[in-house]
């Protein structure tokens, strides 16, 4: 069963997956936060996100904007990915779910035209996340007040992230980052679209989940703040952001944010036996 709520300028999803009874130390407690750039007319944008809060599997995509150029919807191939990967997760089995096989699942079945990135992140055996990252959406883990790992980002040229897609040129499944991270009770993980990442620097996403855990802020009220502080320094034309930053050292000028899609997940790891109320 999903479930899918929306406002003009903010959307969420949750797709609610098998029961899963196996016995496990950890598990996700999950929200997300999506704001599509053009809402008015586009609201679906070219971003898509899905939540496996049983399977412990999380995934984002981005469609890839330069098809609209050949009147193409990148949005919909994305959309069609992570839908495919939360049916690939359902194929993985209980308590041990592969992201790699989850995304080349995905990709196989997803006939869109069109291309996206994505990043399949799964919390798999007892304290361990395992990734399969391609292009430049990613994943951060925040302990302690800080943040410990960020997932790196592949792109051919400056602003040409790596990505799946039916055509020719595009790249394929066996080109993601297969990434294994140790965590453990009171860990946050924060998956985004580069709308995220290229508007935020790594402190300002620290600040953020410092005074939003201090404050007692669910996931998805996290995720929102997180997307609201990206979509702020997206229009500021004089806020020196990653984006701008990562222009400059490929030898252009680009002042400011970037104007985009924002996708943000956050999920809380705790204890399997925990009981988490939020209010």
């Amino acid at each position: 069963m999903s479930l899918f709520i929306s406002r003009i300028d903010f959307f969420c999803c949750l797709f609610k997956c098998r029961n899963v009874s196996s016995k496990r130390n950890l598990k996700l407690i999950s929200g997300s936060c999506y704001l599509p750039k053009n809402s008015e007319w586009k609201p679906e944008g070219e971003d898509a996100h899905f939540i496996c809060e049983e399977d412990r599997v999380i995934g984002v995509s981005d469609g890839v904007g330069g098809y609209s150029l050949r009147g193409i919807d990148s949005g919909i191939y994305a959309r069609e990915l992570m839908s495919n990967s939360v049916i690939a997760v359902q194929h993985e089995p209980k308590g041990s779910v592969d992201p790699a096989t989850v995304l080349t699942e995905a990709y196989s079945n997803t006939k869109s035209e069109g291309a996206a990135t994505a990043c399949i992140v799964a919390l798999t055996g007892q304290q361990y996340l395992h990734a399969a990252n391609i292009g430049d959406s990613g994943f951060v883990v925040f302990r302690e007040g800080h943040i410990i790992y960020c997932s790196p980002t592949q792109q051919h040229s400056f602003n040409c992230p790596y990505q799946l897609g039916n055509d020719r040129g595009s790249d394929r499944p066996v080109s993601a980052q297969i990434i294994k991270v140790p965590v453990k009770p009171g860990d946050i993980v924060v998956a985004g679209t580069d709308g995220l990442f290229d508007n935020l620097a790594e402190y300002e996403i620290e600040q953020a989940m410092i005074k939003g855990t201090g404050d007692g802020l669910n996931p998805m009220c996290m995720a929102s703040t997180l997307a609201e502080l990206a979509l702020y320094n997206s229009y500021d034309k004089y806020c020196w952001t990653p984006f701008s930053r990562a222009s400059r050292k490929a030898g252009f000028e680009h002042h400011g944010g970037k104007i985009d899609d924002i996708t943000v997940v956050v999920s809380y790891i705790v204890p399997s036996s925990a009981q988490v109320y939020y209010f």
